[in-house]
């Protein structure tokens, strides 16, 4: 069973999310065991205190190293077993990505540290030998909404987490690729139809409409997945059939230019080329 901790100022912010939904079935299940721990319990001095001002000068308090080595010191009285890991959710570490919940859904016990204010005193990572992680290029108020996102995603991947087993393997990100489109009752909806295909009973048709789909969304939305994902002679050919249909991919626009990640132009034109030679098409042309 994955064990997992977290550490925070805000110990009921995080209960309560906890205590409804996929963790709390996987808890009931006894596939998991969430417990979470106030910082301040490992606070050293009588008014519980666990951040002070910044060396250097600055705005903001940073939070002090000891509250959080006494705490890991606590949970893992033995030390780190190599099946452990000890997280420090931070906007500058590696991104989580769905590997990454993979990597988390395989350990014995993980720990969450949840920073605030101006972050974290550099040396609880030092000492700790912490894996920093971010959820994304955004900026929280604190570390909290990051834990949780990381313990529902690597949650739901456990056996049994989920009332069907294949729905992880049919998510989002799972092969590299974003999910096909969702539909249910009823089959038409203000004058929006379901395509006919899921309509039809033909497991195989439904099978490949729904890969193209999936291919089709991730071209448009997010192009430096399809550069990277281990694609097959039917996916090249479904490619082929989406370029001819859509010579080309919708543009950003100029506010999700200035937003995306610096390498999402550089993605976008490493995919289409590879696409490309296999459709006997050329490629962008460069100057």
């Amino acid at each position: 069973m994955l064990a997992v901790d977290v550490v925070t100022i805000f110990p009921e912010m995080v209960r309560a999310a906890v205590s409804d939904g996929i963790v709390q079935r996987a808890i009931e299940k006894e596939l998991v065991r969430v417990d979470v721990h106030d910082l301040r319990d490992y606070s050293n001095d009588r008014h519980r205190s666990v951040d002070d001002a910044p060396f250097g000068g600055g705005p903001g308090m940073v939070m002090k190293a000891e509250p959080f080595l006494r705490a890991v010191e606590a949970l893992l009285p033995a030390g780190r077993g190599p099946r452990d890991a000890v997280v420090l959710l931070s906007p500058r570490g590696r991104v989580f990505r769905q590997n990454v919940a993979e990597e988390f859904a395989g350990l014995d016990r993980l720990v969450l540290l949840c920073g605030r204010y101006e972050g974290i005193d550099e040396r609880v990572r030092t000492a700790l030998d912490a894996d920093e992680v971010s959820v994304g290029d955004f900026v929280l108020t604190g570390g909290e909404v990051a834990a949780l996102c990381v313990i529902e995603a690597t949650l739901r991947l456990l056996p049994g987490a989920l009332g069907d087993n294949d729905s992880a393997l049919q998510d989002s990100f799972v092969d590299g690729l974003l999910d096909f489109p969702h539909f249910t009752r009823p089959a038409l909806l203000r004058g929006m139809a379901v395509p006919d295909v899921l309509l039809s009973g033909d497991h195989g048709r439904v099978r490949r409409w729904r890969r193209k789909a999936s291919l089709a969304a991730t071209r448009q939305r997010r192009p430096d997945l399809l550069a990277q994902a281990q694609l097959g002679p039917e996916d090249q050919a479904l490619l082929c059939e989406i370029k001819a249909e859509q010579p080309s991919a919708p543009a950003l626009s100029h506010t999700q230019l200035t937003t995306q990640r610096p390498a999402t132009r550089a993605s976008r034109d490493a995919a289409e080329p590879h696409a490309a030679a296999f459709c006997g098409a050329p490629g962008p042309q460069r100057r």
